[in-house]
């Protein structure tokens, strides 16, 4: 059911607002169809559904989005090849929704002694705010959270957050032929970009990560070509480490920078610890479905966990095997679906039992 149930997703070109929406509607008419029950919500035109079973205490909640990047036509009929399943989305993330959609089908005439919460989203790929983190808002919480972004069976219980600026660099104009009489801005903001990576924040590490990650994402100045260009634009995309704070790094930044530092985009890190409860009794599942240690790591992007950290709910990204998503040959590895499905099943029958700090 659950390979169906994935190419099915996948032939939904939902690389856009519309064809995003599309996907839920196709999830929202599986879950009728095999009588699960739901709730369809929608904020600034985005829509999302919320499946919850079972009764309890605690809450699991499983979250998946149905939004993709774009890809080419053909990206968008699934091919099987050689135990993998091609397409757009294949791994990012429509084989974790397909499982976490069959593992509530399984589960729903099972006796949970806790309530399990499926959240399928459609804006994950074009920041999440008017998905994930509405709920999140909301209340739709949980006590551990489980997004199901393809990290090869491991657990993904870390992320760096993300911060995006812009820096206005000044300098003094003048013609062309005589550079010497100006203040070349594009010249003082690289220089300044290279000072910036010498900051005490740039170079901390944490037990998951060497250093953060800066990307000179965007440089913009100058007019014309006879012309000392006394004005430049600096932007950076920062993704700093779950120890570091941003009131301290914008700070180091603006003691170079001075106060013409803008930032545009802020998502909080992903603080899980390792010594969570609910991650250590993922390990010995994921060891027996697997036959390998459980890896654990922390990942340089940002995925809608960060919502639910954000509230100081324990979240990961947990899924199935596979690669280059957003590339052109896309792909996951059927085996780890289907191993991924029986995980999740055998994780909630036993999530009453886990004992909380």
């Amino acid at each position: 059911m659950v390979k169906q149930l994935l190419k099915d997703l996948i032939a939904i070109d939902s690389s856009t607002k519309e064809g995003a929406n599309a996907a839920v509607e196709f999830c929202q008419k599986w879950l009728i169809e095999q009588q699960l029950p739901f709730i369809s919500l929608e904020n600034n035109g985005y829509k999302m559904l919320i499946c919850e079973i079972g009764s309890g205490d605690k809450t699991l909640t499983w979250n998946g989005h149905v939004d993709v990047v774009s890809g080419n036509r053909k990206q968008f009929a699934p091919l099987e090849l050689d135990g993998k399943i091609y397409g757009r989305g294949a791994a990012d993330m429509k084989a974790g929704v397909a499982a976490m959609m069959c593992a509530m089908a399984s589960l729903k005439e099972k006796a949970l002694r806790s309530r399990i919460q499926l959240q399928i989203v459609s804006d994950e790929e074009t920041g999440g705010f008017y998905g994930s983190g509405y709920l999140a808002e909301q209340g739709y919480k949980g006590d551990f959270v489980i997004c199901s972004e393809p990290t090869q069976l491991g657990i993904g219980l870390q992320a760096k957050g993300i911060m995006q600026l812009d820096i206005e660099v000044k300098g003094k104009a003048a013609h062309g032929s005589r550079p010497w009489e100006g203040v070349n801005a594009i010249e003082k903001a690289m220089d300044m970009y290279h000072d910036i990576l010498q900051l005490p924040f740039a170079k901390e590490s944490s037990a998951f990560y060497s250093s953060p990650s800066i990307n000179l994402a965007k440089i913009h100045g100058g007019e014309v070509y006879n012309k000392v260009p006394d004005r430049c634009i600096l932007s950076l995309d920062i993704r700093f480490l779950p120890t570091q704070t941003m009131e301290d790094i914008l700070r180091e930044i603006k003691a170079i920078a001075g106060e013409d530092v803008v930032w545009y985009m802020y998502g909080e890190p992903v603080r899980t610890e390792i010594n969570n409860p609910f991650i250590q009794s993922l390990h010995p599942l994921i060891e027996k479905y697997t036959h390998k240690p459980a890896v654990v790591f922390g990942q340089h992007g940002s995925a809608d966990t960060r919502f639910f950290s954000a509230y100081g709910i324990p979240a990961i990204e947990f899924g199935p095997s596979g690669a280059h998503w957003h590339g052109d040959e896309e792909y996951v590895e059927i085996e780890s679906i289907e191993l991924y499905q029986q995980m999740l099943i055998e994780f909630a029958l036993q999530f009453d039992k886990v004992e909380q700090c």
